[in-house]
């Protein structure tokens, strides 16, 4: 039974994770949160069969992330506080689940069997609820992957605890369950293949517990599980190269520089646990290389450090199973693996929302021993002590949960602490811009494009500018310098196209448009239209010049991209009829006529074709038409 003082706890957990979050509830949608959030073009049955078959079909392919986020549309649909709160109570979950798991690992009794009732952990649970590095996580709607996985990943953790202890060494065991605590280790792979790590960090929390493991009891269980972890992180490196984008220049590292991210992250991330103070959305990217032996010092510093852990394992495993539960959560995020965050920062605090637990469970552990130590006449002062960090932590984390109330805040608070995040740059000057906000919108534009000369879409949004001031000529040039840096962007070609159809450079503005619509099939319905506007206005300019077959290649063209195009077939029936050839020029106008019925012109200039063809009835009734749409208000 789960029993009063449980609830209680939870309960606690549940009111400060409540409180501490409660700017974020609020907050509107941040940088990639369009992308994961389901799309109008998956809601239907189809749709969420696409996210299971079809791994390009949402930003990750996370399908139970993104049925999570499926089923969450059709509950409040594009309200972000629904989100939000989703979140939020993910969280807390996650942290009693913690505490849970925490306690009853700590009564697994040398033989595998449960050694009393389990205790809550409710000190590492609340550490963990309220440390402003899981902000990213819970206050960012993209993250719920972390949150929902973390959840998952822990319940599969508690069911395999549960399925070996059951009937002690050598008793029956529940198949059942053991397929349970498999099927949730799926699910967890499936919203975020991070929680692969779960065979190895149960395997050290056994090996703490114990001092040792059993092939049969301890590591052979594990294994299948090892395999469905190996063939996710396959996954997710494949995915990331092939529909994320983590491939090219900017991730071809040497082994020297992945060994010098490694062993750096591990004490970034360590630090920032320790001192949570200076958190950023995107923290700066480390300069790689320098003087020789410098890419080895932080992962020498780990592996001493390391070394001083295993040395002291006699006295205390403690440290060390907390040490290597930290950096094994922590491998996927470690570099060894290209991701696309990697073009902005090698470190997130998001990436060590799970790898966190097992600092916190140290913290924990040490925390407690502080009160146990103490004189009596000081122990209440080293709870109050401890009760004064927890309050610490949440002040902090309300603080951090505020900068999330919107992107400009957001972003602004980055370049505060990241002035050369030319990400940031770049989003902050697309909010600005969306507002009209012009002038503030272009210096962050060009200090975007200064700080990452590779940035195409920087030198995209500055002609988007200049092409909104009617600076036709700077908006060219801009567009053609993004093209340099990244000629597959679709929407640029659009750009450019509009500007040299605005300009009269009719056919310069057809290739732009064609080109745009091959390579993005999102774009390709506008581009093609636009193209068909291009013709028809060369043909406009041919056909006033006199050169007519010109003309009418020209507004063929144009019907080919436009089938529906009134404009061309009007003006292509007016060449032909020019040309002689009024039967075919009938059909055209009559088709123009069936598209734009209530166009005087158009039925006045099929009446005279009719009449040029002999049917005068027609052509009455045709002229009479257009006269009464002429009167008509």
């Amino acid at each position: 039974m789960i029993g009063r003082p449980r609830i209680l706890g939870c309960l606690l957990v549940f009111l400060a994770v409540g409180a501490v979050y409660a700017p974020a509830i609020g907050g509107l949608r941040i940088w990639d949160d369009d992308a994961h959030i389901t799309r109008a073009g998956l809601l239907s049955l189809s749709g969420l069969r696409r996210i299971w078959l079809d791994p390009g079909a949402t930003q990750q392919y996370y399908p139970v992330l993104h049925t999570a986020f499926w089923v969450e549309h059709h509950l409040w649909g594009g309200s972000v506080a629904g989100y939000h709160l989703s979140n939020v109570l993910l969280h807390a979950l996650a942290a009693c689940l913690f505490a849970f798991a925490l306690g009853w690992l700590k009564t697994v009794g040398p033989d595998g069997a449960a050694a009393g009732p389990a205790e809550p952990d409710w000190l590492a649970g609340l550490l963990f609820a309220l440390h402003p590095v899981c902000v990213e996580s819970v206050a960012w709607i993209s993250e719920q992957k972390n949150t929902l996985s973390t959840v998952l990943y822990l319940l599969a953790a508690l069911a395999f605890l549960s399925w070996r202890e059951e009937g002690g060494p050598g008793g029956r065991r529940r198949p059942g369950l053991y397929l349970a605590a498999t099927g949730l280790f799926v699910l967890a792979l499936l919203t975020k293949s991070v929680t692969a790590t779960l065979p190895a960090v149960i395997a050290v929390g056994l090996w703490w517990r114990q001092g040792r493991l059993g092939w049969r009891r301890d590591v052979l269980p594990l294994v299948p599980w090892l395999a469905l972890a190996g063939a996710a992180g396959c996954v997710t490196v494949w995915v990331e190269r092939r529909f994320v984008g983590a491939s090219g220049a900017a991730f071809t590292l040497t082994a020297a520089d992945r060994l010098q991210v490694a062993g750096r992250a591990l004490w970034f991330y360590a630090g920032k646990l320790a001192w949570p103070f200076h958190l950023a959305f995107i923290y700066p990217r480390w300069t790689l290389g320098g003087a020789p032996g410098a890419a080895y010092v932080y992962p020498v510093a780990a592996l001493a450090l390391a070394g001083v852990l295993w040395a002291i394992r006699g006295r205390s495993r403690g440290p060390l199973a907390a040490a290597l539960a930290f950096a094994g959560g922590l491998f996927p995020a470690l570099g060894f693996f290209n991701v696309y965050p990697f073009l902005f920062s090698f470190v997130a605090d998001h990436w060590q929302y799970l790898a966190s637990l097992g600092a916190f469970a140290l913290a924990s552990a040490g925390l407690r021993e502080i009160p146990r130590v103490a004189p009596v006449r000081l122990r209440g002062v080293a709870w109050a002590g401890i009760a004064a960090l927890l309050a610490v932590l949440a002040t902090l984390s309300w603080r951090q949960a505020r900068l999330y109330r919107d992107p400009e805040t957001l972003y602004r608070a980055t370049l505060r602490e990241n002035p050369g995040c030319w990400l940031a740059h770049d989003e902050l000057g697309n909010l600005l811009m969306a507002e009209g906000r012009l002038d503030e919108a272009k210096e962050h534009y060009l200090a975007a494009a200064e700080l990452e000369p590779a940035n195409a879409q920087a030198h995209n949004n500055l002609g988007v500018i200049h092409h909104r001031r009617g600076e036709l000529k700077e908006a060219a040039d801009q567009f053609r310098k993004a093209l340099r840096l990244r000629p597959d962007s679709g929407g640029t070609h659009l750009n450019l196209g509009d500007i040299a159809s605005e300009s009269g450079n009719y056919g310069e503005a057809v290739s732009e448009y064609l080109e745009a619509a091959r390579l993005n099939p999102d774009l390709a319905p506008d581009a093609r239209n636009k193209a068909a506007r291009a013709h028809y206005a060369l043909g406009v300019g041919l056909a006033g010049a006199g050169r007519l077959p010109e003309a009418e290649q020209e507004y063929r063209l144009a019907l080919e991209l436009a089938p529906d195009f009134a404009s061309a077939h009007a003006n292509l029936g007016g060449a032909l009829a020019n040309l002689g050839r009024v039967d075919e020029a009938v059909l055209e106008l009559e088709a123009a006529c069936r598209l734009a019925p209530a166009d005087a012109a158009v039925q006045e200039n099929l009446g005279l074709a009719l009449r040029l063809a002999g049917r005068e009835a027609e052509a009455q009734a045709r002229l009479a038409e257009a006269e009464r749409l002429r009167r008509s208000p």
